[in-house]
């Protein structure tokens, strides 16, 4: 079995996202835990959605894809990420 690289990364999201009727960071939490993903996502003042994520590189890829590609409805201009040291800091992924 290929022993998986433990990742962190730190995301701005940027679009339009918080939307009427699209949970935007709902659904992100929803596939962040379906992938064993671990971290948070908030709402920003402007509208924007920032994330950290930490988990396997391939579990975490997979939700970095997702967030290009957002909910329908939602129209994703950027995703800002900064890639940072894993710390192993969280045991669930939460809407802060």
């Amino acid at each position: 079995m290929m022993n998986n690289k433990r990742i962190r990364l730190h995301l701005f999201v940027k679009g339009e996202l918080d939307l009427p009727g699209v949970p935007y960071r709902q659904i992100f939490r929803e596939v962040a835990r379906r992938n064993h993903v671990f971290g948070w996502v908030r709402l920003l003042p402007d509208g924007n959605i920032e994330a950290v994520l930490e988990g396997d590189e391939r579990d975490v890829d997979a939700v970095l894809r997702w967030a290009y590609a957002g909910p329908q409805g939602t129209k994703v201009r950027e995703v800002e990420i900064i890639r940072e040291e894993y710390k192993g800091e969280f045991d669930d992924f939460k809407i802060l």
